[in-house]
């Protein structure tokens, strides 16, 4: 399957093929585990490309979007997944209490810095018993990475990672644990995934990829901003799908897994219902 997605992704989004790579393996991972049903929010939308392919193989849903971005959220409108989009901030979610059966967040939490506000706003919007599904980045990710070739300084390496990626925190299972039970949500499951050589291989295309032009540009600007300086995220720029399937193919070649460290974290946690206590 992951071929599959990888292709979906590089047909609808040519322009940010290490993103695709990332997007691919975890949106595997979700398919595999479960996306919750019933009324859900996806937290953090971004431009609804991940939700438009996760739904095409695991059935639609009926569905809000948010993202801080309204640039983003423009285009997530425009794919016709979500009933309403808004764009606000994830600690100040304009919606009503317990309003969602279940919250879906890929690759977001990771990025704010008010955590703990977001995770009270998500247990506030939640109905009792409630389902919260999230992936980020965990406690191994810097483990995972190569690192710089040849006599690069390693910590510098990792720190300029972390500010292209905008990363702010890789917290274990158990602190994610921690933090979720002081807003009243009980982590049911963790699991990790994104083997030790899936991220190397998604570290060796941003090699040759944004990484270069993020460099070229400075370090200023993140890699969404440089896309839309050069014009190209849109839903107009496609490619079609031989080439997307060949692109695929490639990120793919010669490809070994190895499961020694994983670089990412899958959770899922459940609102307490306290009537039932």
């Amino acid at each position: 399957m992951l071929r599959t997605l990888l292709t979906e992704f590089m047909m609808h989004a040519p322009y940010q093929p290490a993103t695709n790579y990332w997007r691919a393996v975890e949106t595997e991972e979700i398919i595999k585990y479960d996306l919750p049903k019933g009324r859900g929010l996806d937290l953090g939308c971004g431009d609804g490309h991940l939700m438009a392919i996760l739904t095409g193989h695991a059935g639609r849903r009926e569905l809000a979007g948010l993202d801080i971005d309204p640039r983003e959220t423009a285009i997530a409108q425009a794919r016709n997944i979500y009933g309403v989009v808004v764009s606000a901030p994830a600690d100040n979610l304009p919606f009503r209490d317990c309003q969602f059966d279940f919250i879906f967040s890929n690759s977001v939490l990771e990025h704010i810095g008010n955590i703990e506000g977001v995770l009270k706003e998500v247990a506030r919007v939640l109905r009792p018993s409630g389902r919260f599904l999230f992936t980020v980045p965990g406690e191994n990710f810097h483990r995972c990475l190569r690192g710089p070739w040849l006599w690069g300084d390693r910590e510098l390496y990792l720190r300029e990672t972390d500010a292209r990626c905008s990363h702010l925190r890789y917290w274990s299972a158990r602190q994610w644990s921690e933090e979720l039970r002081k807003v009243g949500l009980t982590q049911i499951h963790q699991h990790e995934y994104l083997t030790l050589a899936q991220v190397q291989r998604w570290e060796s295309i941003v090699r040759f990829t944004s990484g270069p032009l993020y460099r070229l540009l400075g370090s200023r600007k993140k890699p969404v901003e440089i896309q839309r300086q050069m014009r190209i995220r849109s839903l107009r720029v496609r490619l079609p799908r031989v080439l997307a399937s060949l692109s695929a193919g490639v990120m793919n070649l010669g490809f070994h897994p190895d499961r020694s460290y994983y670089g990412c974290l899958l959770v899922e946690a459940t609102k307490r219902d306290d009537k039932s206590e």
